[in-house]
């Protein structure tokens, strides 16, 4: 099934020939929600198919099923209300200083989108993912990478697109699909791939966005890489909560047997009491745990390896030890350190890297600035959280200083929750610093169609030779900026 490289390029060229049919955003809207109702329509299909790829079972699957047409149709919506353009007007202005002449801004999209999917998610990040719901939104054609975890799925799932987009009179090629780590290559280094989006390793996404800056154009790279998602437990929250603290903190590190990109892999807990009575809860709870399939072999290994290295260094201790569950299961567990060992560079730095799976590392701190030493030294991260009391969480104590020394951490920051569970919303923000994310942008949420456009400014054009997007009398009653007021 892997794609050659003449293959790779008739699948571009054929996506790029596509470009016009996706102007209309009528069109682009209601395809978008054809998409959505023609993969409700062969539910039991696609999750029979996922499940006999991924192991992930029904109850997962068909959720994000759900998930993944919700996304559709709320980009449908975004294409509607026409927001996203960014419509700004200035009309001529000789008094300013310098003068202003007739200034008309939109955004216009890139061209045809590589899309590299993942493996954790075979609906809402894959071929009907994010990230290809949000480019057609743009108006921009879409190639698909297939992961080599679930490529049958992917077939069927591009198959039901195709036949969405045919129903609306635009071509099949408007959704390229190809399969093979060379194909994976050829496709970001095509001269007409415009962008590209990508979920995965640190490792796969970092040579990625190489070969994309190294182009002979350039073009951006919007990969989602890897994320520790730190959580600090303040001492008062463990003295008011420990044993809810610890049933939140189980449930989010082994949901989905640990392999979420916003799973908590790194929680500081104080060294006192009430943090001895979160840990001795936490033990019981994830002792609870079921083992679990992780996705394929390679990661399970991965995991594996990344455990054993984490349990050979001095200190650190396992008092539910994470590991081969079965043949081809793997079980959950933790780890606990000091914190102490985490504050300068050293052997124990691996703890500070994500380890794809049902673990996470317990920090126990004796201060708070022992605590903030370690946040200090921490990557950029898609998510953190704070669990505070109900009197921080009031505004009575260092909540709103914590706060502010984590937001330089993430790009989502949480308070007595758990960074497991991204919302489909118009102010959602999944993304981060570096390694979190190699972009300021977000793929999840309304927003993350502005990756796939660019600004373009027009001056003195003649109204009759404008966009209608752009003309005074507004036929297509966007949403604009127009001599520096706001018109809805």
């Amino acid at each position: 099934m892997e794609a050659t490289a003449e293959e790779v390029d008739t699948v571009v060229r054929a996506a790029h020939e596509a470009r016009d049919a996706l102007a209309d955003r009528t069109v682009r809207a209601a395809f978008l929600r054809t998409a959505a109702d023609r993969l409700e329509a062969v539910r039991d299909q696609l999750v029979e198919a996922a499940d006999a790829e991924t192991a992930l079972g029904p109850v997962r699957l068909t959720g994000e099923l759900a998930r993944t047409c919700h996304q559709l149709r709320a980009f449908a919506d975004v294409v509607d209300e026409g927001a996203f353009l960014d419509v700004i007007i200035d009309h001529p202005d000789g008094s300013a200083t310098p003068p202003v002449p007739d200034l008309r801004r939109y955004k216009v999209p890139l061209g045809v989108v590589a899309v590299y999917a993942a493996s954790n998610f075979p609906f809402a990040f894959s071929v009907a993912g994010g990230d290809t719901a949000s480019a057609f939104g743009a108006g921009c054609p879409v190639v698909v990478k297939a992961h080599p975890d679930h490529p049958a799925l992917s077939e069927l799932v591009a198959r039901v697109l195709r036949g969405a987009a045919a129903e609306h009179g635009i071509p099949e090629g408007v959704l390229g699909l190809v399969h093979g780590f060379q194909a994976g290559v050829e496709l970001i280094k095509h001269p007409l791939i415009a962008a590209a989006g990508f979920t995965g390793s640190v490792r796969g996404g970092r040579a990625l966005f190489d070969l994309a800056a190294a182009r002979e154009v350039p073009i951006p790279f919007h990969g989602e890489l890897g994320s520790l998602n730190p959580v600090l437990v303040t001492e008062a929250a463990a003295a008011e909560r420990a044993e809810d603290i610890a049933a939140g903190l189980a449930g989010s590190m082994t949901l989905g047997v640990g392999q979420f990109c916003v799973k908590p892999g790194l929680v500081l807990v104080p060294s006192t009491k009430a943090g001895d009575t979160l840990v001795a809860a936490l033990t019981d709870a994830v002792s609870n745990t079921e083992p679990g399939v992780m996705l394929d072999h390679r990661i399970r290994d991965a995991f594996l390896a990344g455990i054993a290295e984490r349990t050979g260094l001095p200190g650190v201790d396992a008092p539910v030890t994470p590991g081969a569950g079965g043949e081809h299961t793997v079980g959950a567990g933790f780890l606990t350190v000091p914190a102490g060992k985490l504050t300068g560079k050293g052997e124990y730095d691996v703890l500070l890297e994500e380890c794809f799976g049902p673990v996470t590392v317990v920090a126990r701190y004796r201060d708070e600035s022992e605590a903030m030493a370690v946040l200090a030294r921490l990557p950029g991260n898609l998510a953190a959280a704070v669990q505070l009391s109900a009197e921080e969480a009031a505004g009575r104590g260092r909540g709103a200083e914590l706060l502010a020394r984590l937001t330089p951490l993430a790009g989502r920051v949480v308070v007595n929750g758990w960074p497991t569970g991204v919302a489909v919303a118009p102010a959602q923000h999944h993304g981060g610093p570096y390694p979190a994310t190699t972009s300021t942008s977000t793929s999840v949420g309304a927003t993350a169609i502005e990756r796939w456009m660019r600004p373009v400014a027009y001056q003195n054009v003649p109204e009759a030779l404008l966009p209608p997007e752009l003309r005074d009398d507004n036929p297509l009653g966007l949403p604009r900026r127009f001599n520096g007021r706001l018109e809805r």
